[in-house]
């Protein structure tokens, strides 16, 4: 019996967020897949299914949703350029993953901020503070 992944017009869903560079490497993929953070058309998948043209995939990375439609499927890992051109996201998307990174910046300019940089004392009081010693 035949890979339906190995059929012209399809390809593995985790070796296709590995080639248009959505994971860092196909281990990641194939985790963040089997983990169950990757919907392929609203249905939660497995790393070996068949991905094809129009596809709508949605995956969570962290507090980060990412939701794009399949333009493209690559036979290989290229350029950056080359990977964006093989998936579109979804306008509703792009709105949201903006709206999260405006208020991470906003977040990150209220947060106190020491004056200079701890000694000895100060460090190992933050330690025990955080529990690390």
């Amino acid at each position: 019996m035949s890979d339906p992944a190995t059929r012209p017009g399809a390809a593995r869903v985790d070796r296709w967020l590995f080639a248009v560079r959505l994971f860092g490497s196909r281990t990641l993929a194939a985790e963040a897949v089997n983990g169950g953070r990757v919907h392929v058309n609203g249905e939660r998948v497995r790393a070996a299914r068949a991905l094809r043209l129009g596809d709508r995939v949605s995956l969570q990375r962290g507090a980060i949703g990412f939701e794009c439609t399949v333009l493209a499927l690559p036979e290989r890992r290229g350029p950056a350029a080359a990977a964006r051109a093989c998936y579109e996201e979804t306008p509703a998307s792009a709105a949201l993953r903006e709206a999260l990174s405006a208020r991470m910046k906003l977040a990150g300019a209220r947060a106190p901020r020491p004056e200079g940089r701890p000694d000895k004392h100060a460090r190992r009081r933050l330690q025990r503070l955080k529990g690390r010693i």
